[in-house]
């Protein structure tokens, strides 16, 4: 499979690296294009790919070619591949908010997937859900199913709206679990443990419980009752959370990011 990356970003790079890790293409069959030779430079020297600041250039002859660039830089993208890519040829865009719709218009082409993947793709732990146009053929949704496979789990949904939910979830969702993991640190020196020994405390309770969530198969309102003695300390600090509204805040966290997400689509 030859793929070409417009755009050398950190998700782009995450990506051609997980596809490299995983054999599922030989570093001679991927290209990136990107402004920034700087970053060329870098990727070409990691990666042993190719490197050129020419989009139409590096796309010609790809089966896959992959928009990994910001979404204020996809005007001047598509006004450049416009009616230059192949039926063909399948186009992945991981741009955040932009609809099949708008992608398919702007670059006169139809066989279009857009994906949300998320930040643990780089660790090849992340989870990506995509969807695709109704003209993508059998063959290239494999193709990007295997592609965003290499990142960790893929799921694939019929119907678009549940891209810009997710974007919501699981987009923007480790960022809510580094703010967490920070102020749980923060929360442990200010009662007076040092701050190594917090972060390892706090560190090992979260990947600890993540795991337990896993392999118990036990609803979560089951397994937070299990640590939650009746009138014992954990108790009591479930009162302050519910006291400060958390649950509250975090659905009004997670719909003005969905929000957001939808506007940078309209």
């Amino acid at each position: 499979m030859k793929i070409t990356f417009i755009g050398g970003g950190v998700m782009g790079e995450a990506m051609l690296s997980a596809i490299l890790e995983k054999g599922l293409s030989p570093s001679q069959s991927i290209s990136v294009s990107d402004i920034d030779e700087a970053r060329c430079r870098h990727l070409e020297h990691k990666y042993g790919v190719a490197v050129m600041n020419n989009h139409r250039l590096a796309a010609d002859k790809s089966d896959v070619v992959v928009l990994a660039i910001k979404p204020q830089n996809l005007t001047n993208v598509m006004a450049e591949l416009s009616g230059q890519i192949k039926p063909p040829q399948l186009v992945l865009s991981i741009i955040a908010g932009i609809k099949i719709s708008s992608l398919c218009l702007g670059l006169n082409h139809n066989c279009v997937v857009r994906a949300m993947p998320n930040t643990p793709a780089q660790i090849g732990e992340g989870i990506s859900v995509w969807t695709a146009a109704a003209d993508v053929t059998e063959q290239q949704k494999e193709w990007a199913g295997s592609i965003l496979g290499t990142m960790g789990k893929e799921i694939y949904v019929d119907d678009e709206k549940y891209i810009d939910m997710a974007t919501a979830v699981s987009g923007s969702g480790p960022a809510y679990i580094f703010l967490f993991v920070e102020s749980l640190i923060d929360a442990a020196v200010d009662i007076g443990l040092p701050r190594d020994m917090a972060k390892e405390l706090v560190l090992q309770t979260v990947l600890g419980s993540e795991h337990f969530i896993q392999k118990s198969g036990r609803p979560l309102a089951e397994l937070r009752r299990m640590v939650t003695s009746p009138g014992g300390t954990t108790a009591e600090a479930l009162l302050q959370l519910e006291k400060g509204k958390f649950s509250e805040l975090l659905m009004q966290a997670v719909s003005a990011a969905y929000n957001k997400a939808k506007r940078l689509g309209s």
